[in-house]
């Protein structure tokens, strides 16, 4: 099928050339919740955008981790599953695929509302957005979803509506390497997948462990690229959850996928 084999290139070698839009899109000014919003509750879509995300992506909530949350997904029953990926005419749809690390941190969300109730949020690389859906589901007080995709934004704002909330803000900013913003907690799933990438995301995301005593979580289901990053050692095992069949054989047979929290050491936290 044409996109089980676009998937294999997202995972060996697109992803290179999402991995170069995060570094290269440098952050701006410092962010604020009410100043960074690309995207929020009443503001319209492209009639366009729109009309081609549902007519070409399937609402499903089977095959995951989180039967709870309903999401647009591309799906083998998608137009897209069979043609020839160049046809997409958009940017390459990673928002569309409901990453097991994401999975696990939204299953983990939804288990354990108190990780997030009362707190502000910010779901980095948030994709489709459904681990953003977890916090606000599980009571945050604030929630930010950060993607550099705008069609993920748009994306992200048909799914908030598909599970009966408003949209949560949304920024299409690369804030990594931006000033560390005074969030409770971070939350990132499948971000390890490009060694400079990881790098960037490992200095910046110290500086906001150390200036604002942010909580940091990490959803990855055990990819050569984390394994075997620096960051690795300073990470603390919170859960395993063994991923669907579905998921299985939509990732290469990942089994499962674990949700680290990140607590680097003091010696580390030079920034």
């Amino acid at each position: 099928m044409a996109f089980r084999g676009w998937k294999r290139l997202f995972l060996v070698g697109r992803q290179n050339t999402f991995a170069k839009a995060w570094r290269s899109r440098r952050g701006g000014p410092p962010l604020r919740w009410k100043r960074c919003c690309h995207w929020s509750a009443g503001k319209s879509l492209d009639p366009e955008v729109k009309a081609f995300l549902e007519e070409n992506t399937e609402v499903t909530s089977s095959g995951h981790l989180t039967p709870e949350i309903r999401l647009r997904l591309l799906t083998p029953r998608c137009r897209f599953w069979r043609e020839k990926p160049d046809l997409w005419p958009y940017g390459d749809p990673f928002w569309a695929i409901y990453w097991p690390g994401g999975q696990a941190l939204s299953r983990y969300i939804l288990d354990n509302p108190c990780v997030v109730k009362g707190r502000s949020v910010l779901d980095l690389g948030s994709g489709c957005g459904a681990t953003a859906i977890a916090a606000v589901m599980s009571g945050a007080s604030q929630v930010l979803a950060n993607d550099i995709d705008p069609i993920a934004g748009m994306a992200m704002i048909l799914n908030c509506e598909l599970n009966h909330m408003n949209p949560f803000p949304i920024t299409i900013k690369n804030i990594i390497n931006s000033e560390a913003g005074n969030w409770d907690l971070i939350v990132l799933g499948d971000m390890f997948y490009d060694e400079q990438l990881a790098d960037g995301l490992h200095h910046w995301l110290r500086k906001c462990i150390r200036i604002q005593q942010t909580e940091v979580l990490i959803g990855d289901p055990g990819r050569h690229q984390f394994l075997s990053h620096s960051i690795r050692s300073q990470l603390h095992k919170v859960i395993e959850y063994s991923l669907p069949e579905y998921t299985r054989q939509e990732n290469n047979g990942l089994t499962s996928s674990i949700v680290w929290s990140y607590q680097p050491s003091n010696s580390l936290e030079n920034c």
